[in-house]
Formats: structure tokens, sequence, C-alpha cells
């Protein structure tokens, strides 16, 4: 018999629908039974595409005498992190106080008021060396509170007290030409220069670090930056993180090398990766990062874009319960598919060997050799993909996250602009009027959808910056006035409902009137995605520059002071403030503003797509007709001798305008 979960939209909580352990949705009236049967609460976090979490639900939330103990003595609370970041940023930032790491499955027992006392992340269904059994983990849990219910209560109180220490807001601090090149500095020890990117194991993809660091050698020529960049977008796009086949990348890779991926694929790392993989391409011309820019595109619209015209949150690490069985292959499956001379020279181009890379004799897929042939690469890739989709496929979770949708857009945006894809901005377009118009309710932004149907969980800061960033680029891109006027009013709600009252340039992540949980959330850190903050900033930076006069210089001042809170993140931490970086680079350069002015699109398209090829990251591009209603970009910008122009801005300070293509180039 289905349990309370059976009515969620999220796929996460529909997942465990059928499980015998009595769940309930995070809610008033999960926490008012806690209250009334004086028992812990369990809460249980974690994500559709997450393996563990399915190890985990199988071992322990699909048996029965398990569930009997956690319904007897807990009230079980079961949240998809994707759908309530803020519950999951509250308890993480306890578990990792507790236990000195985080992840998921996140398993947290809190007093019936919502107080964490105890923290974990996956428990094994028998005990292992160090690691108790779930079930011996339940009976203590449960006995202690028996037996001295205050004295986890008191305990629970001053952990929550120590958090609300830990997490205040940041010193003020200088982001100036000095700091961002000690960032790049810093970078650069923290790099690993054999295999790639920063650090060890499990290594991650370093997209916003990746974006500051080719802005900085855009605006001061760095070498050393540009040669980070290059090192590691070619260590991840040969890699077995990336899918050779079908495009786009996984989450990250088990080991130092890029070779073995945690196969879940999300949006929000594709989105950011295709945006820094175009602007690569722009920059430096590369056929490779072309190549990796156009296939991520292609990978988003063809395997994560909805029905409805948003985007898909991820794919799953798993197929039937098996991590990698869709992507994986051994030289004999490969002679199968194609034929022994090409199974030969596909096993050796892609480091398919007899031994394996992977488990079981097989391997992940990495290009490790530049091939000779493009036509028979090509050939052989489509073989083996069209072979593959024969196989199980991992489950796709089909929410539609605001904050991973604006990035999706952003990307979709500016890589067709830059790479004149006028496709992928019609679908960045497609998905901007399906969040305004489903996911806008009242004024206020909903965080998720499934299937048209908009959720309860409200609109936390990152949907809102994400969101309206994603309109932006898409008003550059169309020159529509309503994208504008839309971001405009998701930008006015963040700075009026989630700024810090006492602390000018800070903001907490959810709003003021938003549930009130045992504490306020302010991330001000940039991880795999920006934080809420950073991305705020950027979206204020970019509309200081689209917005009319009125609202663009308190759009500057917001962000400036926004990014004067990241100074000591940015200079001690930069893996962890990759776009903060990318927003005071944008900053320093002006942001760098064209304006494209033309009697028609036909008129101007060739100044607009030299700009769209040129602009240093985080620049502003836009085309239209003089004073264009609703486009202040446009306004008293007029024709140059009946032609078109185009008039390049860094901003307050602007050049002559100019008709030319070469003329332009030469501006920027």
């Amino acid at each position: 018999m289905p349990n309370r979960l059976a009515a969620a939209t999220s796929p996460y909580l529909l997942q465990h629908a059928d499980n015998p352990v009595d769940w309930w949705p995070w809610g008033p009236e999960a926490l008012a039974e806690a209250q009334r049967r004086n028992v812990p609460i369990l809460l249980s976090v974690g994500y559709a595409a997450c393996h563990w979490c399915h190890v985990m639900a199988h071992e322990s939330f699909e048996d029965e005498g398990t569930a009997s103990l956690m319904n007897a003595n807990f009230v079980n609370i079961k949240v998809d992190r994707e759908e309530r970041p803020d519950i999951d940023a509250v308890y993480m930032t306890a578990t990792q106080a507790m236990t000195g790491q985080g992840g998921w499955p996140m398993t947290c027992f809190l007093t019936p008021d919502g107080q964490p006392f105890h923290c974990g992340t996956y428990y094994p269904p028998r005990p292992r060396p160090g690691m108790p059994s779930f079930p011996q983990l339940l009976v203590a849990v449960a006995e202690a509170w028996q037996e001295r219910p205050d004295e986890l209560r008191d305990g629970a109180g001053q952990m929550m007290a120590h958090l609300a220490e830990r997490t205040g807001p940041l010193q003020e601090s200088v982001v100036d030409d000095e700091a961002l090149a000690g960032a790049v500095a810093k970078l650069a020890e923290d790099e690993d220069e054999v295999n790639g990117g920063f650090g060890g194991a499990p290594k991650f993809p370093p997209s916003m670090v990746l974006e500051f660091l080719l802005r900085h050698h855009e605006r001061t020529g760095s070498a050393a930056a540009l040669s980070i960049v290059e090192r590691v977008a070619h260590a991840m796009g040969r890699g077995g993180l990336y899918d050779q086949l079908a495009g786009g990348f996984a989450r990250y890779s088990v080991d130092a090398g890029w070779v073995v991926p945690h196969f879940e694929k999300m949006l929000y790392d594709n989105a950011l990766l295709l945006r820094f993989y175009a602007h690569l391409a722009r920059r430096t011309d590369s056929d490779f990062a072309e190549r990796i820019a156009v296939e991520t595109a292609e990978f988003l619209l063809r395997d994560l874009r909805t029905g409805e015209g948003g985007f898909a949150a991820s794919l799953d690490a798993d197929t039937q319960g098996i991590e990698g069985l869709t992507y994986v292959w051994t030289p004999g499956q490969l002679v199968e598919v194609l034929d022994e001379e090409d199974g030969e020279w596909a096993a050796e181009l892609f480091g398919v060997t007899k031994e394996g890379t992977f488990e079981g004799g097989a391997s992940t897929l990495q290009l490790q050799l530049d091939p000779d042939d493009d036509e028979r690469l090509a050939r052989i890739r489509a073989a083996l993909l069209r072979a593959r989709a024969d196989r199980p496929q991992p489950g796709l979770d089909d929410k539609v996250i605001a904050a991973w949708n604006g990035l999706a857009i952003t990307a979709l945006a500016e890589a067709g602009q830059a790479l004149g894809k006028p496709q992928w901005i019609d679908a960045a377009a497609e998905a901007a009027r399906f969040l305004v118009d489903h996911h806008v309710i009242d004024g206020r932004l909903r965080r998720s959808s499934r299937h048209g149907v908009v959720g309860e969980a409200a609109g936390v800061l990152e949907d809102y910056a994400c969101l309206a960033d994603g309109l932006l680029a898409v008003h550059q891109a169309t020159g529509e006035a309503r994208w504008l006027t839309d971001a405009t009013e998701l930008l006015e709600v963040a700075l009026t409902r989630f700024a810090d009252p006492e602390v000018p340039g800070a903001f907490h992540d959810t709003a003021d009137d938003a549930e009130q949980l045992v504490h306020r959330p302010s991330d001000p850190g940039d991880n795999a995605s920006p934080s809420g903050a950073s991305a705020l900033a950027g979206a204020l930076v970019a509309a200081s520059a689209l917005a009319g006069s009125a609202a663009a210089g308190r759009y500057r001042d917001a962000a400036e002071q926004a990014v004067s809170r990241t100074g000591a993140l940015s200079s001690q931490i930069p893996r962890f403030a990759g776009h903060w970086l990318s927003v005071a680079e944008a900053l320093r350069a002006g942001p760098v503003q064209v304006a494209v002015v033309g009697a028609d699109a036909a008129a101007r398209a060739e100044l607009v797509a030299e700009a769209a090829c040129r602009v240093h990251g985080g620049g502003i591009v836009l085309g239209g007709a003089p004073d264009a209603e609703g486009v202040p970009l446009l306004a008293d910008r007029p024709l140059v001798d009946g032609q078109a122009a185009a008039y390049v801005c860094r901003g307050y300070v602007c050049d002559r305008p100019v008709t030319s293509v070469e003329d332009l180039r030469a501006a920027l």
C-alpha cells in the first residue's frame, strides 16, 4: 500500500512511495506529529540520480524489519534536496559540523521541533568496521531519546547556536586587480598539472573557475590563466567524464585522471560547461572546444528537454541498479557492433582494454588519440550510439528546477549567439516562456514543476538570480523587451526579500517570508553551481548595463557591494568562488557593452555576429532597431549615415560608433 509520498511531484519521493516506511513529506503536519508523539524525527535527504540513495533505499527502506523500527520510534520525513535546497542546506551544514564530511543520502535525527542532534550519511544494513548498521543506529537513538531526551535537546540547541556563529556574513574586502591576480596564482598552485583540474580524487568539473580564468585572460592577457584553462578543458573533454558518444558531462570523476565518472548527468553541470566551452571556442577558435560545446548543447536538447520546453534535472547514475551499465564497453562488444578492423581501431582510439578501466573488465570511453579519419570516427560513434540505445537506459528525473533552467537558458542563448546557432536561442526562449508563464505565481517564483504542474516549494535566491540572468541573456539574443521586464521584476523581489537588512551586500538563501526553519541558510560559496548571492551579483551586473538609467546605478552598486563581501573567500579558497571571481572580472572590464542598431535584422547581422564572437566574457551584446521600445540599451543610438552601427561602451564610457566589421573587431 503506498505511503504519503504517493501524492508527491518529486520523482525522488515517488521512488519511495511503496516503501513499508511510513514516510511523511516535509511540512507542518509532520513536525506536529512528532510533537504529538514526542518522538524524534528521522530526516532522510537525497535526490533521484544519487547512487547511494538508491542503495540505502533498497537495503533499508524496502526492508520490513527496518521499516518497523523506523515507524515505531520516529516520524520519518523524506526530502528531495533538489526540490528543497533550503532544508538540505540547513541539515548538511549540521552534518558537516558533526562529522567533518557530508553527502547523500543524508540521515539526520532531529528533536520534534526540528533541531539536529545526530547526523550522518549512508548507513549499511549490517555493521562494518567503524560503522554501525542502520538498525543498530535506530535502536541506539531511540533508547537515547527515551533515557535522556533533555540532554539531546540541549546538545541540539548548542549545535544550532554554533552554526549561527559559523555562518554569519563575510567581512568586507577589496576585490581589485591585485586580488584577481592573486586568485589566479593560488589556482595555479592548486592545479593538477599532470591530469588537469584541481585537487585529487574525486575530481569535479571546475566550470565556474574556468570561466573566471578565461575572462581574466581576455582582460589581462594572462598566459598562465589560459594555460590552466586549456589543460583542464582538454582533459575533461577527452576523458571518461565526457560522454564520447552522446555528448554531455557526468557529475564528477571518481579518480584524479578523469577516467571513471560517477555516471549521473546533471543539468547544472552541462549548462555551465556548455557556456564555458562556447566561450573558449569563441576566444581561441578551438575546433575541439566548439565540438564539445555543440555536442553538449545537442545532449541538452535531445535528452533533457521536457515536453513543456523546460529542461529535466538529471539522468541517473544507475541503470537497473548498476552503475555504468549503459555506458561501458569491452573490446569484444566493440567488435560485435562494428567489425574486427573498426572494433580494434575504436578500442585503441577510446582506450578500451582487455583489463578494463572500470569494473568487470569493461572500460569507459576516452578519446586518447587524435583520430586520423574524422569520417570514420563519426560513422563509428553513430553505430555505437545506436547499439547503446538498445541497452537499458538510466532513469530521468524530469522535474524542472527554476535555477538550473536559468543556467541552461543562459548557456544556450550565449552559446547560440557566439557560435551562430539560432535554434539554441529559440530553445532558450521557449524554456524562458515556460518558466515565466508557469513558475511565477502572483509575482513570486516557485522552485520546481513536473509535467507542467508547479510544486508548492518557494523559489530560493538561486532560482530568482539564475532565472533572471537567463532572461537577460535571452533579451540580448532576441532583442525582445519582455525578457528585460521579466528579469528586473525577479531582481526587485530578490533585492527586497532576500537581502540581509543588517549587513549591506549580504543575502539570505530564503526569502524573509519563507517557511521558518531552525536556521536561515546563507551560504556565499560557489560549489557545483553558483551560490544564490554570486548568481544575483552576476545578474545585477548584466541588468545594470541593460536597464534604464534609473535602475542601472542601483543594480551596479548592489553588485559591487555583494562582491566586496567575498574578498577573503576569493583570495583564500578561489576554487569555491569561481562565479564571484567571474562577476568581479565583468565589473573590472566595464562590463563591455555592444549595442548594434540597424534598420532590420539583416542589416545588423554581421555586426552582431562579430560582437558575439569577440566580446569579453560577461560582456553585453544586443541588436535591434534604433530606440526600440522597452530596450534601453538601444535608446538614443541612431544609424550612422543610414548604415547599421555598433556602439561599444565600457562601464559608463563609450567609443564612437563604428559601421564596419573591421572597426568593430579593432574596438573589441
